[in-house]
């Protein structure tokens, strides 16, 4: 088997260094592509010893999977320059966020009858071989070609299948979770800092303690509320220190930080699908923007024009039932 990135970024190097870390494939079975060559990510993979090149042609013709692993509104555009090399032994693995199985296999279906399409959602965390990863069955994919797959994300961390309709939910908890968790390391050793502790120690005590409450919480059966409490002395530090973050809106905060970013999602998709507007234009837009357009809806609620119609939350890709 030989695997191919389209894109040399950062989950490319990610996911590259997760699985020769695990021994599932050799790096020299390995090609990706970029334009830009001068990328650290690029510099990298190459002294890992993967095969690089500038042409995304040459990524399909030296691979069996094929990731995706370029910025959604690049999907169209990539599909249209290799759909005509796809052949049958390919497996496509788009991990781009927001785009459907659908919208990819109907770019392919105009080169080959039968496409195999898949989609995942993963993190940055594979480099380190403790990723997320959720993935979806395309039409076409086989049984076999979901257990390669599986196989291959397992290597680098925790990897189930999901109805394709969950993953943008996956996009906005797990996907963008690393974010939320070094931003919250970086506030907590800020704390220890201001407390007296060089910053070296804070970094590390902050993410000792991370890791072991997410290790506790895998470890154990218990909810995470019940664990929360059993750190709990009655009137002690801890509680205290809880009734700060409460205060201020830290589960809220973190409850519409996971709905920002699923939004998000749905919203660039949404855009890339509807309105055809460059890659500039869509960065600039705003969820505003995309409200004023008819029939759109957030949460069921729809726009001043009172129609209803798409919803950015019940924006839900193909009915897809799962091989057994």
């Amino acid at each position: 088997m030989s695997v191919g990135f389209i894109g040399a970024g950062q989950l490319a190097h990610a996911l590259v260094k997760g699985f020769t870390a695990a021994g599932v494939i050799a790096t020299h079975r390995i090609t990706a592509s970029s334009p830009d060559s001068d990328l650290p990510t690029v510099s990298g993979l190459r002294k890992m010893g993967v095969n690089l090149t500038t042409s995304n042609k040459e990524t399909v013709s030296k691979s069996d999977v094929l990731f995706l692993a370029v910025k959604p509104h690049i999907i169209p555009f990539v599909l249209d320059e290799i759909g005509p090399d796809i052949e049958d032994r390919h497996l496509i693995v788009s991990c781009a966020a927001g785009v459907t199985i659908s919208s990819i296999e109907k770019k392919l279906l105009q080169y080959r009858p039968a496409p195999k399409v898949m989609r995942c959602m993963t993190n940055t965390p594979v480099v380190v071989r403790e990723g997320a990863t959720v993935y979806a069955t395309g039409t076409h994919a086989e049984v076999e070609d979901g257990k390669l797959l599986e196989q291959l994300m397992a290597s680098v961390g925790y990897c189930t299948e999901v109805e394709e309709d969950l993953i943008d939910a996956v996009t906005g908890l797990s996907g963008s979770g690393p974010a939320y968790a070094f931003t919250a390391l970086d506030a907590l050793a800020d704390g220890g800092v201001k407390m007296g502790l060089p910053r070296r120690l804070a970094v590390r005590l902050g993410a000792q303690a991370l890791l072991g409450a997410a290790k506790m919480l895998l470890d154990s059966e218990q909810h995470p509320g019940q664990l929360k409490d059993n750190v709990c002395s009655p009137g002690g530090a801890t509680i205290h220190a809880l009734h700060v973050m409460e205060s201020g809106g830290f589960r809220s905060l973190l409850i519409n930080a996971v709905e920002a970013s699923c939004i998000r999602t749905r919203e660039l998709q949404y855009l890339a699908d509807q309105e055809r507007i460059s890659p500039a234009a869509i960065k600039k837009t705003t969820l505003d923007k995309v409200l004023q357009q008819p029939g759109v809806t957030v949460g069921g609620v729809a726009n001043g024009n009172g129609k209803s119609g798409l919803s950015l939350f019940n924006n839900r890709g193909p009915n897809l039932k799962k091989k057994n």
